[in-house]
């Protein structure tokens, strides 16, 4: 076996070789229209299951950092959704039964339904007003996605989380909010 710090680097750079491929391949007309209701909805929610829900709970904390107002479904304190807000699903494959059961549902109420996700194709199609596609590969294995070395979605989970921080950055360059200023909207009970 190689020595350890070869392997480390290696795989260090695998990983971030496969990241860089991904965050390329995301529309950036996508990213807009993500950023626009995100910024025009009253409140945000956010559904995932598993790791993607790990994510989106990271992504869910950095967004609130900025002041907006959102919350992941199934929090204790969740309020009601209502025609003025989103919902941000989180699905590799846009089929889990929870997210796109949730998604239904504020549908039903009017609420607006993004689906980030790997399948253009999934059962989030007919529920989702658009979906911002991370064409990672997926347990579906469609042709167009990009391959992965690492075990099952990480590829997925981290592009997520990567995607919001992108995002979250974007929105202190537009808004040109002061890094230090952010600070007041950080837990402070630590």
């Amino acid at each position: 076996m190689q020595p350890y710090e070869s392997v480390f680097r290696d795989t260090s750079h695998l990983v971030v070789e496969e990241l860089s491929r991904t965050l390329d391949r995301i529309d950036p007309a996508q990213v807009q229209a993500f950023v626009d209701a995100l910024l025009a909805a009253d409140k945000v929610f956010v559904v995932g299951v598993g790791r993607v829900l790990l994510a989106l709970q990271a992504m869910t904390k950095r967004f609130a950092h900025l002041g907006i107002a959102i919350t992941y479904v199934g929090a204790i304190t969740e309020p009601a959704i209502t025609p003025k807000d989103l919902l941000i699903v989180g699905s590799g494959s846009g089929s889990s039964l929870f997210p796109v059961a949730i998604a239904r549902k504020a549908k039903t109420v009017g609420a607006k339904v993004v689906h980030i996700g790997s399948n253009p194709q999934s059962d989030m199609r007919e529920v989702a007003d658009f979906m911002v596609r991370i064409p990672v590969r997926t347990k579906l294995y469609l042709d167009d996605e990009i391959d992965s070395r690492q075990p099952m979605t990480s590829l997925f989970e981290q592009s997520l989380l990567l995607f919001g921080d992108i995002v979250a950055k974007m929105i202190i360059d537009e808004r040109k909010l002061d890094l230090k200023g952010l600070w007041q909207y950080h837990a402070n009970l630590e």
